[in-house]
């Protein structure tokens, strides 16, 4: 047993989430090797840690050298990061798909209502043309529980996706328009719309096929061409099973069971003060039977409130496919 009740996880209270971090924590020293030879290496004792604080995260490199699971077991679903030709990709095994689903629909619905409210259209090039994809499958999968039969993936279809949006608009159908950062640009492109009902998400990746923007400079520029009020985002990766969402403004929101940590570059213990940038750590309890205590290579700041924002990499880490370039 995880310790953790999974069937309950996605309906924990925000209070209660350090007291199942910490619990969780414990048994993935206990069943995680490698998550237990890097604590011992660090040498923080198990006994010692007593706050979220305290507790070590895994850097997300390992993803890509080791295998990062609680046990032995088969794997449901693989997923594989998109890196370019010159990395080597991150692995995640996932135990149960019905855990990641159970995550990334509780996670959305939370912020945005139930799926089956919106007609649910994928704009993901090159993600669609591999296999092994995160973000695929929960838009997949977003796609079939809409129940729409508008509903779907967009490849380099440009203009009839652009007159699928032109009837749902003139029908006043709520609309989900996720698409990966340079898929919505070359379609924002050659498309000038007027979107009122349609919530357009980006996913970041420039992935080499655009010249790198600020996501403020992609933002502005699709506000402009798709006649949105405001961008939404999505900020997931392939190592989690949960997902944080911006409403705009580039400020991204967690759901109860994922928080977010800003350390400093230089010391992994040391956080950073409010409204500093740091390294981003990202607790995601969804990740049973992995390591949900992850450190990223993401430079951001946390915020008052909790929101943080997204501002870049770290110098001299890999390329990834979400990447968006500091301003």
């Amino acid at each position: 047993m995880s310790g953790i009740n999974t069937a309950a996880l996605f309906t924990l209270r925000e209070q209660d989430m350090e007291a199942a971090a910490l619990e969780l924590f414990h048994y993935q020293y206990r069943e995680n090797a490698l998550y237990r030879a890097y604590t011992d290496a660090l040498r923080r004792r198990p006994s010692d840690v007593r706050s979220l604080e305290q507790i070590p995260f895994l850097p997300i490199q390992f993803f890509k050298t080791h295998t990062v699971t609680c046990g032995s077991f088969e794997p449901e679903l693989v997923f594989e990061s998109s890196g370019t030709t010159q990395t080597i990709n991150s692995r995640h095994l996932v135990k149960e798909a019905a855990l990641y689903e159970r995550s990334f629909l509780a996670g959305f619905e939370r912020f945005y209502g139930p799926v089956s409210d919106f007609v649910v259209l994928g704009l993901l090039p090159s993600y669609l043309e591999r296999q092994h994809s995160s973000l695929v499958y929960m838009v997949q999968d977003m796609v079939k529980r809409s129940g729409h039969a508008a509903s779907g993936f967009y490849l380099y279809e440009h203009d009839k996706l652009a007159d699928r949006l032109r009837e749902l608009e003139a029908s006043g159908q709520k609309t989900l328009l996720i698409g990966v950062t340079f898929g919505l640009l070359d379609f924002a492109e050659n498309h000038s719309l007027q979107l009122q009902n349609t919530i357009v998400m980006e996913t970041g990746g420039m992935k080499g096929r655009r010249e790198e923007w600020t996501r403020q400079q992609v933002h502005a520029y699709l506000r402009e061409r798709l006649g949105c009020e405001h961008i939404h985002a999505e900020y997931g990766m392939t190592e989690l099973l949960s997902q944080a969402y911006s409403r705009g403004n580039g400020l991204f929101t967690t759901p109860p069971w994922m928080k977010v940590l800003v350390r400093d570059e230089n010391d992994p213990f040391q956080l950073s003060k409010a409204n500093a940038s740091g390294v981003i750590n990202v607790v995601d309890l969804a990740n049973v039977y992995s390591c949900a205590f992850i450190a990223t290579e993401d430079i951001g700041r946390l915020h008052d409130e909790g929101s943080f924002e997204v501002l870049g990499r770290l110098d001299n880490s890999a390329l990834r496919g979400c990447s968006l370039m500091v301003s």
